[in-house]
């Protein structure tokens, strides 16, 4: 399974975001500027990640972004879920566009639909404080300070 770009990238602003000190303040420019990506997909992920109430956005001169919740209260799993437009892994897994003869009979399905439940098992046991716990090395990283 691949996730989307736009997953990959709230995934990333979160983090960036988890890894500045409390009430700290970013820009988008400064998140795009820093992973070399889009400023418009960029703007467009943070505009969803605020209407999930998982940042906030200060807006005027000296505004920006920061985390709205802890870091400890974002479910991996559950934002994954939320950005993500679908999990069909095979063409069966949709009821509109399914074409494939073997549906009726196919085993396959199952062994894949059990695959995809524990992949969100897996998620589903971290938060993104689990992904920023090296803070100081994230920091070394995104923000130039040393360790």
């Amino acid at each position: 399974m691949r996730l989307t770009l736009y997953t990959d990238f709230s995934l990333r602003v979160l983090i960036y975001l988890g890894a500045k000190e409390q009430n700290e303040l970013s820009t988008i420019q400064e998140i795009s500027d820093q992973f070399q990506i889009s400023k418009n997909h960029l703007t467009k992920v943070v505009h969803e990640l605020g209407k999930m109430g998982l940042i906030e956005t200060v807006r005027g001169r000296g505004g920006g972004i920061r985390m709205k919740l802890k870091p400890e209260e974002i479910n991996v799993g559950e934002l994954v879920r939320k950005t993500e437009d679908d999990f069909y892994l095979v063409e069966c897994f949709s009821s509109d566009g399914n074409r494939c003869i073997l549906s009726p009979v196919c085993r396959l399905k199952g062994a894949l639909q059990e695959a995809l439940v524990a992949y969100f098992a897996v998620l589903d046991k971290y938060t993104i404080a689990d992904f920023i716990v090296n803070k100081d090395e994230l920091a070394a990283i995104l923000f130039g300070k040393p360790l």
